[in-house]
């Protein structure tokens, strides 16, 4: 009788996108050691050193211009040397737990891509409840089967396949003041109006109702009240986000028609 061959475990790239992130990329780094023998940096620009800290470590970096977050995403995914890749932010790192799960799910691939759940740090606090968390990543996948969005916000990976989930969370440990916080989701509903097809109108009762649905769903529902003080404040920025996007496509649609 003939041995029985293992199946051979694929290779992995390790795809990052980064714009001036010298102070998150080591972690991030560091949590992927072991992992894969490719790592593969996309940067847009950075003026902060993050391309050198990159390089001493042995990670390819390429810059090229930004081009949304679907598209540069996608674009690193394509400079990738191995067919298996595991997508990050540069302020996100692996938990070592998740680090297993994917080793072993990548040992005999049973899914050709997989998702894992978010833990995004907000006012120094991991949230773990409402909106939050568990924040699932459909980040690890097989690009012959997978792709990015081209959205240039709100990006998600597209498969048409069933998908698998891991256990362990990826800490997304951004350390942004409230400040930028709030300009950068300002830029995020401003983005996400622009999307909006401009033939369909906003109902005045739809800026009303979107956040009050939502904070129910979020801080009641979903127990955010669990995540404490910042809980209700991630929450309530998300709500007066929804609302605000709902005002810019009316205010865009106002001007379209004057124009």
């Amino acid at each position: 009788m003939q041995p029985v061959t293992p199946p051979r475990t694929p290779p992995l790239s390790v795809a990052i996108i980064t714009q001036d992130e010298a102070s998150n990329i080591v972690p991030c780094l560091d949590s992927v050691a072991g992992l894969s023998d490719d790592i593969v940096a996309l940067d847009s620009g950075s003026v902060d050193g993050t391309q050198a800290l990159c390089a001493a470590r042995g990670v390819r970096v390429y810059e090229e211009a930004w081009r949304g977050f679907g598209k540069t995403k996608q674009r690193a995914v394509e400079l990738a040397r191995h067919d298996w890749v595991l997508c990050l932010d540069a302020d996100e790192r692996l938990t070592p737990e998740l680090a297993t799960s994917i080793r072993q799910a990548l040992a005999a691939p049973q899914f050709s891509a997989y998702r894992f759940a978010r833990a995004n740090k907000f006012l120094g606090r991991y949230l773990r409840h409402g909106e939050g968390y568990p924040d699932w990543n459909l980040r690890l996948f097989d690009r012959r089967r997978a792709r990015w969005s081209d959205d240039e916000v709100h990006e998600k990976v597209l498969c048409d396949e069933p998908v698998g989930t891991l256990a362990g969370d990826l800490l997304h440990d951004s350390a942004e003041s409230l400040e930028n916080y709030l300009n950068k989701q300002n830029r995020y509903t401003s983005l996400g109006a622009g999307m909006a097809d401009p033939a369909q109108g906003v109902p005045a009762l739809r800026l009303v109702v979107s956040p009050l649905v939502r904070f129910v769903k979020f801080y009641f529902l979903r127990g955010g009240f669990r995540d404490g003080l910042p809980g209700l404040v991630h929450i309530a920025i998300g709500c007066f986000n929804s609302f605000m996007k709902y005002a810019k496509i009316v205010e865009r649609q106002q001007r379209m028609r004057r124009d």
